[in-house]
């Protein structure tokens, strides 16, 4: 399977029209016709469904559609890398990160590099630790600021100082707003919404003791921003790490930390043994540096 070719298969996906895609990729439609019908003989499954007007993908196809996407990305990012100068440091650092208060140290980091190396650029990719992780794994993403617990064998890491607050999200007006912080009690009879990753449930469920089999569960969510929607819709109350939350808007979603206090770690981590570009090389010791782990 080509490359070339799969940059043809993405442009009849995105077209949905075999004519249309051979006009954008300069090519004669019995040629791209031809591409791919021989790569799905070479697969050995069908990837469309070739209607009158539109071509719609198969299951097979969907897949491939997503896996496509994965690979020339990861070409794309590669190509660039290699045609970086060690003389003039240039090019994409991709960083992955969840919605918290770690997230603070982000800024202070760029800047004094940018003011070194001002022909590099940021990519930020907000998730969960384990979204992240997996697109580390992948060479999607350079560097992974990653909430506790998680596995982080094949990792160099800097564990942070700064300590995520299990807090729980409500609307103003609602009764719990009246508290200070909030027990397990509390939240037992109540709808919830709960963070999606299995390794923070697991760490909820210690907290909630014999509760937690016995809550009211309306759904989970990955992200903060999206549950902070449902519970100012009146949906639920959401448990989330307070991260960004105190740049919300306080007067449409409040919150209240969890008493016993819960808290969580975050470290920044990268692939022990990756190459890395140039860029991404010199990042790493610039934070190992500023963090206080390792030499200018």
């Amino acid at each position: 399977m080509e490359i070339r070719v799969l940059r043809y298969f993405l442009t009849v996906v995105r077209e949905e029209s075999i004519t249309k895609a051979s006009e954008i990729l300069h090519i004669t439609q019995p040629t791209l016709s031809r591409q791919l019908a021989q790569m799905e003989e070479e697969i050995g499954v069908k990837l469309f469904h070739r209607g009158n007007r539109k071509i719609k993908l198969t299951n097979e196809g969907i897949l491939l559609r997503r896996r496509a996407e994965e690979i020339l990305q990861l070409v794309d990012k590669t190509e660039k890398e290699l045609v970086e100068q060690e003389e003039q440091v240039e090019g994409k650092i991709s960083i992955g990160c969840g919605e918290m208060a770690a997230v603070q140290v982000l800024p202070k980091l760029m800047e004094i590099f940018r003011q070194k190396y001002p022909r590099v650029n940021f990519d930020i990719f907000t998730a969960t630790a384990d979204l992240v992780k997996e697109q580390m794994e992948k060479g999607l993403l350079d560097i992974g600021l990653l909430l506790e617990p998680i596995d982080i064998e094949k990792y160099d890491f800097i564990r942070l100082q700064i300590k995520e607050r299990w807090v729980v999200l409500m609307r103003p007006d609602a009764p719990l707003s009246e508290k200070e912080a909030v027990t397990a009690k509390d939240l037992s009879t109540l709808p919830l919404i709960l963070p999606r990753r299995m390794n923070v449930q697991n760490e909820l469920s210690s907290w909630f003791g014999n509760y937690y089999d016995k809550l009211d569960v309306v759904f989970t969510s990955n992200l903060s921003t999206n549950s902070a929607i449902m519970v100012d819709g009146g949906l639920a109350y959401s448990i989330v790490i307070e991260g960004a939350v105190p740049f919300w808007d306080q007067s449409k979603i409040t919150y209240r930390p969890l008493i016993p206090p819960l808290t969580a770690t975050s470290v920044l981590a990268w692939k022990r043994g990756q190459p890395f570009s140039p860029a991404t090389t010199k990042f790493i010791k610039h934070i190992q540096c500023l963090l206080g782990i390792g030499e200018p």
